[in-house]
């Protein structure tokens, strides 16, 4: 069976793509650099390079929310389906040759609703079975194979959200958070490096004040990443 342990038991691992998030760290690592790199620009009074640099810094911001939001879709169309004889099983489903994610709510399945279709049993790309540490117990090709449940022996079925586990309540709520601070600098500094961009004539020290300033929240913004994602994914 898929892993998916109680509450009191142990907190769920292995149930993050960690290569994912990996490239996800040094797109944002990226960006620190070359925000920093932007304000320097200025400093040696090249405005062509800073806009260069700034351009870059919000399009690796924008690249962070998209690998974000891929995460998230794959968690939307993940669910867990619990048994009657007490296991529970990990995994894409799939319904009338649907797969079923959490934001298009006349896709989101429920027992109920499998009744009210007259679905007598759905297909499940099981996950790998885990340890306790959210290790593959076992490698070869039916890591994620594919089986038939009879909708009599489910008990309950639902997507990786918030009201799954508190784990991916915990994650949802960090990462959202994150993620609007995220979308909220590249904001700045993508107004920055264009419309506002007229100070630079008027007064081009308090432009670079500015920057630096926006530059110093992009670095706070890179840093709580940095403590996020091994605390999400790695322990």
């Amino acid at each position: 069976v898929g892993f998916w342990p109680d509450v009191a038991l142990a907190w769920p691992r292995g149930l993050l793509n960690i290569p994912i998030g990996t490239f996800n760290t040094a797109v944002l690592i990226t960006s620190s650099v070359t925000v920093v790199l932007a304000w320097a620009s200025l400093k040696m009074n090249n405005f062509a390079r800073f806009r260069v640099y700034m351009v870059i810094t919000v399009l690796c911001a924008f690249a962070f929310l998209g690998i974000k939001s891929f995460e998230y879709n794959d968690k939307f169309s993940h669910y867990v389906i619990r048994l009657q004889d007490g296991k529970a099983l990990t995994g894409h489903i799939e319904v009338d040759g649907k797969h079923p994610r959490f934001w298009n709510f006349s896709d989101q399945w429920s027992v109920a609703k499998l009744a009210d279709q007259k679905v007598t049993k759905i297909k499940v790309e099981v996950d790998p079975e885990r340890d306790m540490n959210g290790h593959v117990k076992a490698h070869g090709s039916h890591d994620h194979e594919v089986r038939e449940v009879a909708v009599s022996d489910i008990v309950s079925l639902s997507s990786y959200t918030p009201a799954t586990h508190p784990f991916f309540a915990v994650y949802f709520l960090i990462t959202a958070l994150h993620g609007l601070h995220v979308l909220g600098g590249a904001l700045v500094l993508g107004y920055f490096a264009f419309p506002g961009a007229k100070m630079w004539k008027s007064n081009p020290e308090q432009f670079i004040n500015r920057i630096e300033v926006g530059g110093l929240f992009w670095h706070f913004v890179d840093l709580v990443w940095i403590f996020l994602f091994p605390l999400l994914y790695l322990f």
